[in-house]
Parts: C-alpha cells; structure tokens; sequence
C-alpha cells in the first residue's frame, strides 16, 4: 500500500467513482479490475465450472474497511457484505482502535488436522499403543502423499492418537502444515491415503476420514487498546461509555445467550473478509462455534476489560498503559488461504486480495481477526450508548430509500391518454 495509508476521511460521502479515485491512489487499478468492481468477478460460464446446477450468479455489495493499522502496518479491507452498518462500525472502531496505536496480532502455525476414525476395535489401549509406535512411519507415508506441499515448506508434522468415548473406536490426528492454503483438499487426502494402514494397525475398520473444522491449532490472537476520549459521545464521557463496553462485556462471559449474539457481531466483520477474499465462510464459522464451546459451555470469543496501569519505574515517566483506556483480546481459529480454491475462479476475490495487499495466510488470518474485535467494538459501544438500532437503522433506511428511488426511475414512462 502507499504511504497514504488506509485513513481516506469522508470516503462513505463520496461517489462510488470518487472512492475509486481514491483506492486508484493506494493501489493501482486497471480497466479490467473496474470491470470486475462493476460485475462481481464472476460471468456465469465461469461459474457453471465451479458448482452445480448454475442458472446464474448472485452477488453482494463490497466494500472497504478503512482506518485498519495491525503490527503497525496500514490495510485497506476489502468485506463482501449485504447488512447495513457491518462496513462503517468497523471502520469507525478501527478509527477508535488507532488512537491507541492500532491493533496487535499473532498467529499460530497454518496447521489443520485431519480425523481418521477406527471402529471395531477390541483393545482400544494396545491399538493406540501400535499406531503410536509407527508414527515415524505414518507421517512419512503422509509426507510422500503431498510432495507439493513439502516443496513449499510444509506437510504433515505430528500424529496424535485418543480412544473415542466409544469403547470400540480409536481417533486418530495428523497435524498439517498447510502453509498458505486453506487446506482442506490436503487434509482429506492425508486421511484417505492413511486409513487402511491405520485399520490395519489398530484391528479394526476405517470409518470417517476427513478434516476437523475445529482449527484449534491454526488461532489468531489480538488486542487492542482504546483510550477513553475516543470512546466518547455528545451525551457520554469516555470512562462511561468504556465502563458500559466493559459491563457488556462480562454479561458475554456469564452468560450463553448473549454469548452467542455477541459472538455473531464478531462474525460480523470476520465473515465479510472471508467471503470477499474468497475463503470458506462456514469452515470459519463453523471453527468459531466450536471453539467457543471447547469448555463445555459457550463462551465470547472476545472481551473487553478496563486497562490496568503499569509503571515504567522511570521517574517522571508516564504509565505505560493509561488506567482510563479500554482493552480488549479475541481469540479464535483462523483457517483461510491466500491459494487454490475460489480464487482460481474468481477474479472479484482475486481483486479483493490484491486491494487487502496480502499473500501469506498467516496475515490474511490476523487482519480478519482485527477486523472481527473491530465488529465486536462497534456493538458494545452502540449497546452501550444510543442502542444498536439507530445507527443501524438510519443506515438501513438510507439504503432502502435509495433502492426505492432506483426503482422509480428504472419504471418505464407510461404516455399520457389521448383525449378523446
């Protein structure tokens, strides 16, 4: 991206020409991506390659999240979306989160895991004692059924083995470094290809062979720190409204129905980058869900917690966090891909890639986290001031007068009666 950043003050008052001016200037656009912004990327042959049964193509509005800066580094984000509000919130929380220096992200590995089930199996203890002893062997198997993903650095890295609650079933676990796949054709092939070997081992029979959606090796963790004057609005100091974002925050953790909503705000943002760069939406939904659950019970995926200070020790010095800002943590599984998939197809997603400047996974992975806490942000401070509504609302009723507009002006001309 240029130096200028993804700061682009009154862009939602611009023309959609005049926005493209401006994203001209951060990234070059040609002729044949101002195509692609005007019919989505993809015709309908095209999509008649992809899945089944085509009759045509259905598209959403994309739009970018601005004011995005991770590990200091600024991100225009591209979100495919069709719910009034979801772009702007985060923008705004994005503009809030930048004042505090931005957001800061960390990832795991781009390890998946691919479940191979074993039933009918006598003694499932000894069985996981066999496949254990034979890992060395399995995973080189594994690794011989990926030379690709070798080449490029990665492949299977760790065989895990656990009895299932069934007396008869054995569970087996390959970790896969996917590098900046997705995965999930590399992984089910991982699981065929080793499946007999494992029935073998075990004295049983292979039943499901296929990845989990529980991506709990592949996280992103962020955080981000709001000072309270950038929480504050005409009617409600900083300090109050970060003191209401803080009380939402806790009835999220207590409780499981709002937990969920909660939960979906995030999803929000999260969903709206992984479906414009042209990633698995329901792979990542599902994995969220999943992971909220891991405990036993469900629980937000992000909370948010007044700073506490801590002093440098040097005199004179100020603290270096400030006791009235806001703070907030996500975690969750980030299981997206940069290659391969619907980006083979897809200009559109080709094009939002290119405007997001990404190609590692790992990154790509981070940004949707941010944007994600950012969606989260935008809620709290709503719930916590003027309702959820009424921005959303004015939104919503400005898009729909539009529509209505459009559809007056698309009617044809009906000739006045000639008079008799």
């Amino acid at each position: 991206m240029s130096e200028q950043g993804s700061r682009i003050p009154g862009f939602y008052r611009l023309t959609v020409d005049a926005r493209r001016s401006a994203l001209g200037e951060r990234v070059e656009l040609s002729i044949e991506d101002l195509i692609t912004l005007d019919h989505g990327g993809l015709d309908t042959r095209t999509a008649d390659q992809v899945v089944e049964n085509v009759v045509g193509v259905y598209t959403l509005p994309l739009g970018v999240g601005l004011n995005f800066r991770v590990n200091g580094r600024d991100y225009l984000v591209p979100m495919a979306v069709e719910e009034p509000s979801v772009i702007a919130a985060a923008s705004n929380a994005a503009r809030m989160v930048r004042d505090g220096g931005g957001f800061h992200a960390e990832a795991d590995d781009p390890i998946m895991t691919a479940q191979v089930e074993i039933v009918g199996i006598s003694d499932p203890e000894a069985a996981k004692a066999r496949i254990e002893r034979e890992a060395p062997e399995l995973l080189r198997h594994a690794h011989a059924a990926l030379p690709r993903l070798a080449e490029r650095g990665g492949g299977p890295r760790e065989l895990e083995v656990r009895t299932g609650t069934d007396p008869g079933r054995v569970i087996v676990h390959v970790h896969i470094d996917c590098r900046n796949a997705m995965g999930a054709n590399m992984v089910n092939t991982v699981a065929e290809s080793l499946a007999e070997r494992l029935a073998s081992l075990a004295g049983g029979r292979s039943g499901l062979r296929i990845l989990t959606n529980l991506a709990d090796r592949r996280c992103v963790r962020v955080t981000a720190r709001v000072p309270a004057r950038a929480l504050a609005t005409q009617d409600l100091a900083g300090t109050a409204v970060r003191d209401g974002i803080v009380a939402a925050s806790r009835f999220a953790e207590d409780d499981s129905y709002r937990a969920a909503t909660h939960n979906k705000g995030i999803m929000n943002g999260v969903d709206a980058v992984v479906i414009a760069t042209g990633n698995d939406w329901r792979s990542v939904e599902a994995g969220a869900h999943a992971f909220a659950a891991a405990s036993g019970r469900y629980r937000p995926l992000a909370v948010w917690s007044a700073a506490t200070p801590i002093r440098t020790g040097v005199e004179g010095s100020d603290d270096v966090n400030r006791p009235d800002d806001l703070v907030g943590r996500l975690e969750m599984p980030m299981a997206v891909g940069t290659v391969g998939g619907t980006l083979q197809a897809h200009a559109g997603a080709r094009l939002a890639q290119r405007l997001l400047g990404v190609t590692s996974a790992t990154t790509l992975g981070m940004i949707v986290g941010c944007v994600g806490l950012a969606s989260n942000l935008a809620a709290l401070r709503a719930l916590a001031t003027d309702g959820i509504q009424r921005g959303h609302m004015a939104l919503h009723k400005r898009s729909q007068a539009v529509v209505r507009r459009d559809r007056e002006k698309s009617k044809p001309s009906v000739p006045p009666t000639s008079a008799r």
